[in-house]
């Protein structure tokens, strides 16, 4: 158990309004594809001088980043290039995924106990919107959410709050009352700094490394006994600040 998790119970936040998702890495296993596409491609036209890119280069400089910011970052000095490169590796990312794509484990178990209790629900993502809503439809979520925020239709992406802020205000609801699903730094970066208690996911990325953003809670993924411990607790709160009739 990680610092964080002992001194943080999702029970403040009853009564819970809202649960807000990142899409890739927090609602599917999307990053080996990514990583793929990125090192073929990359390796195709000599980045690197032809070496291939590590996984460490990929979760330390490219996951849960923006295209903008990732394109700046592999071509500083040719952003159209970088552009059109992040276009096409999507392309190539939606055809893996099409074949592919795998949930992050209890994932359908978390969207039962949301549903259950009524709750609004947001998908929140740096993914191009082609990306996000086909991740979305394969996983058979495309009627789960009630609104999907992207970056792209942000003025800053994540790690900016502002698309985790824009939720809020589409769901209406406040930050005293929702929590957060991340995987990355930048993701959990972003929702911390709207003000939200933020679950992050080892999907792919090292524990030590999503806890320098500071989320309120670590698990392995949807099935952790350490998340259903934690919403337990909430229910109890739940009940016990419910008015009686």
């Amino acid at each position: 158990m990680t610092v964080s998790d002992t001194n943080f119970s999702l029970s403040k936040l009853a009564p819970l309004e809202a649960v807000l998702f990142d899409v890739d890495g927090t609602l599917c296993d999307s990053d080996p594809l990514h990583y793929y596409a990125f090192r073929e491609m990359l390796q195709e036209i000599s980045f690197n001088d032809g070496v291939p890119i590590t996984e460490e280069f990929f979760v330390k400089n490219i996951a849960g980043k923006h295209n903008e910011d990732i394109a700046l970052l592999l071509f500083p000095n040719d952003l159209q290039r970088g552009l059109k490169f992040m276009d096409d590796k999507e392309a190539m990312f939606r055809r893996l995924a099409s074949e592919q794509l795998n949930p992050v484990d209890g994932i359908y178990k978390l969207k039962k106990w949301v549903e259950d209790h009524g709750l609004k629900r947001a998908a929140v993502t740096n993914a191009p919107r082609s990306n996000a809503e086909l991740m979305i439809s394969l996983l058979g979520l495309s009627d789960f959410f009630d609104a999907v925020i992207l970056g792209d239709d942000c003025e800053h992406a994540k790690p900016h709050p502002e698309p985790y802020l824009k939720a809020l205000e589409v769901l209406k609801v406040s930050k005293d009352h929702t929590f957060v699903c991340e995987d990355s730094v930048s993701g959990i970066k972003a929702g911390v700094a709207a003000g939200m208690p933020v679950v992050g996911l080892t999907t792919r990325n090292p524990e030590h490394l999503l806890m320098e953003a500071k989320p309120a809670l670590i698990i392995k993924d949807y099935e952790d006994p350490k998340l259903w411990t934690a919403l337990e607790e909430l229910d109890k709160q739940e009940a016990a600040v419910k008015p009686t009739a």
